[in-house]
């Protein structure tokens, strides 16, 4: 908001979003075939007014067990 402070609806939808972000990554990496993910970046940026997107990369690896 302008005068400053928390907008917790907007901060709860947002750690949803990144969960689910997280969670796609996990899925895709798995459907490659690996057991870890590495160097993971989560990134946010608004596309447009009043939305914002959250992205989850990283590197998808085998680690032996």
């Amino acid at each position: 908001s302008l005068a400053g402070g928390e907008i917790k609806a907007y901060n709860e939808m947002m750690e949803e979003a990144r969960n689910i972000a997280i969670e796609r990554m996990i899925e895709k990496a798995k459907s490659m075939g690996a057991n870890a993910v590495i160097g993971m970046k989560i990134g946010t940026s608004a596309v447009m007014a009043g939305a914002s997107e959250v992205i989850a990369y990283g590197t998808a690896v085998l680690i032996e067990e």
